[in-house]
């Protein structure tokens, strides 16, 4: 029965027509881009997240592929260990996602998948101003691939 909560657990929640899932810290596997050098707001992090939506009609795969820069310093909040980062990174995609839940544009993956990011860039730089979502990934960074 434990087996089956865990199993319940990776595909929750589910979307109407689409399945998508929780986002854990380890998810957001930061690059440094830009080296923080001055004091105060400095310097420039990057994750880049390959996510699968899944059409529960069809049970067709989509990649959702976006990518999550955040300052490795703030005014606000001075400077940003990587685990706070990840952090604050997970609480607002996960904050996305439940938007996207209660009300998607559409049943469509690829839609989703848009309206996610841009919801996520929204709360992200709400959070940590400055922070940014992104249709397109770091090449520095390495793609994290989260399955259900």
């Amino acid at each position: 029965m434990s087996a089956l909560l865990r199993l319940l657990g990776v595909f929750l929640p589910v979307l109407s027509g689409c399945s998508i899932n929780q986002y854990q810290p380890s998810h957001f596997q930061f690059t440094t881009i830009v080296e923080k050098t001055e004091a105060g707001a400095d310097g420039w992090r990057a994750a880049c997240i390959h996510a699968t939506v899944v059409n529960k009609s069809t049970l067709e795969p989509y990649f959702c592929k976006f990518g999550v820069g955040m300052p490795i310093a703030t005014e606000k909040f001075g400077l940003m260990s990587e685990p706070l980062a990840q952090r604050v990174a997970t609480d607002c995609a996960n904050e996305a996602l439940r938007e996207v839940i209660a009300s998607p544009i559409s049943p469509l993956p690829g839609l989703v998948c848009r309206q996610f990011t841009s919801t996520f860039n929204v709360v992200l730089n709400r959070a940590v101003l400055g922070s940014r979502v992104t249709i397109w990934c770091e090449e520095e960074t390495k793609p994290i691939r989260v399955d259900f």
